[in-house]
């Protein structure tokens, strides 16, 4: 076993023992328990991404584990939001008048599935066969659907029963497709290793019917239109550290899984075929987002629609393909990730300052709290694409991308849409900071404001980074291995 692989088994245990020992600690100390295994398992998951992305040529993989440079970026952005979901815990937990267990068992519980939710979720990168995938999919949605309706809530509980039910619907397609590879490939759970899948022979329309299946149905766990309805409720229900994972995380890990099926299939189908179904579904997802980023939304509920324009604008950086587009998609992973993490999280101080934002659209917060206002502010413009964010940057590599990949209508109207989306989610912006407040005259305690500050400081240093990183990575050897060509 090489050490990558060594790595990737630690970033994936560790958050599983922790999830263990949270079930079993004393109450008072489940939360320092937390804490610590959070950040052992942020450690070994970015240890993971240092000794990928480090040498992107060298690659491990068998029939049940692969560890790539892909998978590397995935476990670390898992990693990072997952250990400043811990971190903001607390405040939320603070602020929990109720939940699915008693009083007494609250952290516990929630600490458990959390960890749970997370080991399951970097597993899912580096497990080197589809019917594996499709499993720990499947099981993020068991885990996933207790946090959103953790508070017990009547609203939380309907957004959790939906969300287990599309997700779950959509899965099942995707298992038809599974089922019709496995059989197309030999029968076995060994034929569906992206290795044997990459083996598949052409010609048979077999192939392109499963392809279709099993993309329809990880579109609904992505969060892709026209399948993302249980997005929109889900995000806006769930613990505010749970929404971060479900947007930041657990979105572009399904969609890690659509690109590595798309890749290893494309010799069977076609790669302009695989490239056209990805480039649909990206064009679709920002088509439908943009009218509702125009609409004024409950703070939580914007950052749900803006999670559909931006898995929409992953998709059709796959759908480009070549090292420009792939090194935008890179930067677009973490760059959205970092942004709307801490949007999640700037909605714990928010509810408790302005209870009212749980079901309306917030206006005049710079004025109410300036603190909180600039953690929204950074978090919104970052995820508007307003430079310097590193998200503008990479939507300009996508959309270059798709002018070099011979596609100049399709990267067109992506821009028109990007355009849009701009000036939504930069009107949003404007309104909830500087617009007429509804608060009213009684001020409110916001809890947990502290930690929000440290990790909007975090942030900004991260969002910087990426932006420099923006200008290497199109030239890189990583952009050149992730597009399979030569450099």
């Amino acid at each position: 076993m090489t050490s990558s692989e060594l790595l990737a088994l630690t970033a994936v245990a560790l958050p599983a023992l922790a999830a263990v020992g949270s079930a079993a600690a004393r109450r008072r100390a489940v939360g320092a328990l937390a804490a610590g295994g959070a950040t052992l398992s942020a450690i070994a998951a970015g240890a993971l991404a240092v000794a990928t992305v480090g040498r992107p040529g060298t690659t491990a993989e068998s029939a049940w584990l692969v560890v790539d440079p892909a998978a590397g970026i995935l476990v670390a952005v898992i990693g990072a939001v997952g250990l400043a979901s811990v971190l903001v815990s607390p405040s939320y937990l603070s602020t929990l008048t109720g939940g699915l267990v008693r009083a007494s068992r609250i952290p516990r519980w929630y600490y458990s599935l959390l960890f749970a939710f997370w080991a399951i979720l970097a597993a899912v990168p580096v497990i080197g066969n589809l019917g594996g995938a499709w499993l720990l999919v499947e099981a993020t949605t068991a885990v996933s659907a207790l946090l959103v309706g953790f508070s017990g809530k009547p609203r939380a509980l309907e957004a959790a029963w939906k969300y287990l039910i599309l997700t779950s619907l959509g899965l099942g397609v995707a298992l038809l497709g599974v089922v019709l590879l496995a059989a197309t490939a030999g029968g076995g759970l060994d034929a569906l290793s992206w290795q044997a899948l990459a083996r598949v022979p052409a010609g048979g329309q077999t192939v392109l019917i499963a392809y279709l299946l099993l993309l329809a149905g990880l579109a609904a766990k992505i969060g892709w239109a026209p399948v993302h309805n249980w997005l929109p409720d889900a995000h806006s229900e769930a613990p505010a550290p749970v929404s971060a994972l479900l947007s930041a995380a657990l979105l572009p890990t399904v969609l890690l899984v659509a690109w590595r099926s798309s890749r290893a299939l494309a010799p069977a189908i076609g790669t302009a075929t695989v490239h056209s179904v990805l480039i649909g579904f990206g064009l679709l997802s920002l088509a439908v987002a943009v009218p509702f980023l125009w609409r004024p939304l409950p703070w939580k509920r914007l950052l749900a629609y803006s999670s559909l324009e931006h898995m929409g604008v992953i998709a059709l950086g796959l759908g480009f393909g070549g090292p420009l587009a792939l090194a935008g998609v890179v930067v677009h992973i973490a760059g959205h990730a970092a942004a709307k993490a801490l949007g999640f999280y700037a909605a714990v101080p928010l509810l408790s300052h302005e209870p009212r934002a749980g079901g309306h659209a917030v206006g005049g917060v710079a004025r109410t709290e300036p603190a909180l206002a600039a953690a929204m502010g950074i978090s919104l413009s970052a995820l508007a694409g307003l430079p310097p964010s590193p998200l503008f940057f990479s939507e300009v590599l996508i959309v270059a991308g798709g002018f070099a990949a011979g596609r100049p209508w399709t990267a067109g109207a992506s821009a028109v849409l990007l355009s849009l989306g701009f000036l939504g989610l930069a009107h949003a912006l404007l309104d909830t900071l500087a617009g007429r407040s509804r608060h009213g005259s009684e001020r409110r305690q916001s809890v947990g404001l502290r930690t929000v500050t440290i990790l909007t400081t975090i942030t900004v240093l991260s969002l910087l980074a990426l932006t420099v990183a923006a200008f290497w990575l199109p030239g890189s050897e990583l952009a050149h291995n992730l597009a399979m060509e030569p450099r």
